[in-house]
């Protein structure tokens, strides 16, 4: 409806996954690049994460666009089946026969890899929203991948989900699964300056001459109420030029942005949007976790000052207490 009003060619903040249009913010480029490896890389099983609305499925619709090799691909976004509904989901993608019969099935598919194989070709199973999934289905896929018998160098599978595959994958049923995953990222919402960017972006795409559509004031109140995640972000602006348009105002300010809020929170929530609960609080989340690091950079430093841990490359110590990360930072810091 704004189209014309704005001078659009398309509408700039679609939510439909569109894996031609994807903003790669830093996260995003590296989750890219963790996706592809898994593919070239022949690492068997990846786990990537992240929360509602991050981006995840267009992604993976953009991985599998961009895929400049060879590959059989199945594609399952809504994985609450049962073991049979699954097996005839993945013979069917995969052009293979399914008689209602687990034996069977399994006996193809090992011929079907093996075929895959001598044509130098990859088999892709990607699993979206497999936080939904019963323990008895992953189970399965990982037994699943005990059919490509050379050491898992055709087959890939991607369990790409919510934060709540994390606590699942750590059942102790699935530890045979946890320890045949050599990937695993977790995709990261927005930074203000990249939700900036992201909506420049969109509107660059939507054919859009002018940029200054939405103020700074606008952007920041955008960025603070949605907390990077990309599909609010299309929500509060697709309704803000919606808005616009009925008011006649050509550049979108705060008070918009307010007013759309408003009408688009649920009666019930603490937040103006529907935000998982470990964004609520995320920006104090951040400050702790920067503080905390400082601190513990700042002694690690005092330590090996006095000679107390060595300036080495292993930080033994230190790494029973510190996540990588943190170990990594300590290393570029102190240069060892």
């Amino acid at each position: 409806m704004y189209k014309e009003y704005y001078g659009f060619s398309s509408p700039p903040f679609d939510l439909t996954p569109n894996p031609e249009l994807v903003y790669m913010s830093e996260t995003h480029k590296e989750a890219m690049a963790v996706l592809r490896y898994g593919v070239v890389g022949k690492k068997g099983f990846l786990v990537l994460t992240g929360e509602v609305g991050t981006g995840k499925t267009t992604l993976l619709q953009s991985l599998v666009h961009s895929l400049d090799m060879e590959a059989h691909l199945c594609l399952i976004n809504n994985p609450t089946l049962t073991r049979d509904e699954f097996f005839s989901f993945v013979a069917r993608s995969y052009n293979l026969p399914w008689e209602q019969n687990k034996a069977f099935f399994l006996i193809e598919f090992a011929e079907f890899l093996q075929r895959c194989r001598q044509n130098n070709e990859r088999v892709l199973l990607i699993i979206d929203e497999a936080h939904a999934m019963d323990e008895d289905l992953l189970e399965e896929v990982r037994l699943l991948s005990n059919q490509d018998k050379m050491g898992q160098d055709v087959l890939s599978i991607f369990l790409v989900g919510q934060p709540e595959l994390n606590p699942l994958m750590g059942s102790d049923r699935l530890l045979a699964l946890r320890q045949r995953v050599g990937i695993r990222f977790h995709l990261e919402p927005f930074s203000q300056e990249e939700t900036k960017q992201y909506i420049l972006y969109r509107l660059r795409q939507a054919g859009s001459q002018h940029f200054n559509i939405f103020s700074e004031d606008a952007i920041a109140l955008i960025y603070q109420v949605s907390k990077g995640t990309p599909r609010l972000i299309n929500i509060i602006c697709d309704h803000a030029l919606l808005t616009g348009l009925s008011q006649g105002v050509p550049v979108i300010k705060a008070p918009i942005i307010r007013e759309c809020i408003k009408e688009l929170q649920f009666p019930g929530e603490d937040t103006p949007l529907p935000l998982p609960s470990t964004l609520k609080n995320v920006s104090g989340a951040m400050l702790f976790s920067r503080k905390a690091l400082y601190i513990v950079s700042a002694v690690a430093m005092f330590l090996i000052g006095m000679e107390i841990i060595p300036a080495t490359r292993s930080f033994s110590p230190l790494s029973t207490i510190l996540p990588e990360t943190w170990l990594n930072f300590l290393h570029q810091l102190l240069g060892v």
